[in-house]
């Protein structure tokens, strides 16, 4: 006989210590995203401890009357038991042993917990080595304090009196550690060099037109992305639902034809070691034409949300591509009046953003039309001749020029066409020499 089995549900309660330079507002927004990074890991927050100090606390964290506190309610809540303890800030392995054993629970700081997240949700090759570097990045310089906390056990004795060639585990670990970040580094420099052949044979045949879609997680770049192509992409109401660079054309398609990429988001306090090693997923950024910076215009912490992303833009040298931002997600805001007050104040400040919603067809139409004008203002009109013996290159001229108008007579036919140079460059070089317009 067999029965399915449900799968318990995990309970955590999240940690956090305001320092005196930061704001309420912020303060709140941070821990609002803590919670929402414990749900993408399937953690259910039941309680939330906060404590203002103005330093944290070098044993523990927080401070001995909160950590009390925290044990007290961990080991007297009936409605159920506590699996995690969630803590907004990086801390110590010592931090961390301390808060382990007063609250009896299992204690992840804010950069293990967005770890586990792209090691879960990682699934190319690349990806998948990138979160492997940024996890023993952060494992690492760990080692050797967590050999102090395990006492004299953690050598390995060699020669008399213990001394002579013998390593310690920590020295043996670390060694390793390096050893496989080394290695997963030669990998990556090799996929990075397949991913550029592979890029420039994609803009050799097709143009250069690319958009790279940015922003904050969650921030509704997958709902846009799949309206602008109409291609199924994931689309989770969850944080860094999406880590590998996905890329299709815009459709309907255009003249000139567009990619269009959508790329990991970006997040507060993302730990430096996933910003460097995702560099390449972010190549996308750099490689492209134009940039949709998509904000969520019904988050209160937006402005947070567009100097975390300007940041990280900055870090990768993308802050100098062409750049429009969306305010996406105008839908939530309120009603009908509320959301033309917040369109109105969002195009004062921000002159030249759009504002608008991914789930609204005809604001997806209009975001559309100003790509396209963007990439179409290099375009250049000229007329080619198909002698009827090269009918064959109208497939071609179709595919990756606009047709403005078209003649025929006995020796062929006659186009006026605009399109990118190089495109109509490689036509007239595929036609006879003695072609052309009469």
């Amino acid at each position: 006989m067999t029965s399915e089995v449900e799968e318990k549900p995990m309970n955590a309660i999240v940690a956090s210590v305001q320092l005196p330079n930061v704001s309420d507002i912020e303060f709140e927004a941070s821990l609002t995203e803590l919670r929402d990074l414990a749900k993408t890991l399937g953690f259910k927050v039941v309680h939330s401890f906060v404590q203002k100090r103005a330093s944290f606390d070098t044993t523990g964290y927080l401070g001995v009357g909160k950590r009390q506190e925290i044990a007290e309610f961990a080991s007297h809540t009936t409605d159920c038991e506590i699996d995690a303890l969630l803590v907004d800030h990086e801390i110590s392995p010592s931090q961390a042993r301390n808060l382990e054993k007063e609250s009896g629970c299992a204690v992840m700081d804010r950069t293990m917990v967005i770890l586990e997240i792209f090691h879960r949700n990682a699934r190319s090759r690349a990806a998948k080595a990138q979160v492997e570097i940024a996890r023993l990045g952060y494992m690492a310089p760990r080692l050797r304090e967590a050999a102090k906390l395990a006492g004299p056990q953690g050598r390995q004795r060699s020669g008399v009196g213990g001394r002579g060639a013998g390593e310690s585990h920590t020295e043996l670990d670390r060694r390793k550690i390096r050893d496989r970040i080394a290695e997963l580094q030669l990998e990556i420099i090799a996929m990075d060099a397949e991913r550029q052949t592979q890029r420039a044979r994609r803009q050799e045949r097709q143009g250069l037109a690319s958009v790279a879609l940015v922003g904050y997680t969650n921030a509704g770049k997958s709902t846009l992305m799949r309206a602008l192509t109409g291609s199924e992409v994931l689309v989770a109401n969850k944080l860094f639902a999406t880590l590998d660079t996905t890329v299709r054309t815009l459709h309907p398609e255009s003249v000139p034809r567009v990619l269009v990429s959508d790329t990991v988001g970006f997040i507060k306090n993302l730990p430096h070691g996933l910003v460097a090693s995702f560099k390449s997923t972010l190549d996308e950024a750099l490689d492209a034409g134009l940039l949709l910076h998509v904000i969520d215009a019904s988050d209160p912490g937006f402005e947070r949300q567009l100097e975390v992303t300007n940041t990280v833009l900055a870090e990768i040298d993308a802050d100098q591509v062409p750049r429009l931002r969306i305010f996406n997600k105008i839908d939530h805001v309120g009603d009908a009046a509320a959301q033309a007050e917040c369109t109105a104040a969002l195009r004062a400040r921000y002159p030249d953003c759009v504002v608008m919603s991914a789930r609204r067809p005809d604001e997806v139409a209009q975001l559309r039309a100003t790509i396209v004008a963007f990439f179409r203002k290099d375009l250049v009109e000229a007329e080619i001749f198909l002698p009827w013996s090269a009918q064959q290159l109208r497939g071609e001229l179709y595919a990756n020029c606009e047709v403005l108008a078209e003649a025929a007579d006995e020796d062929g036919a006659r186009f006026r066409i605009r399109g990118e140079a190089n495109a109509i460059e490689r036509l007239r070089e595929q036609l006879p020499v003695s072609s052309g317009p009469n």
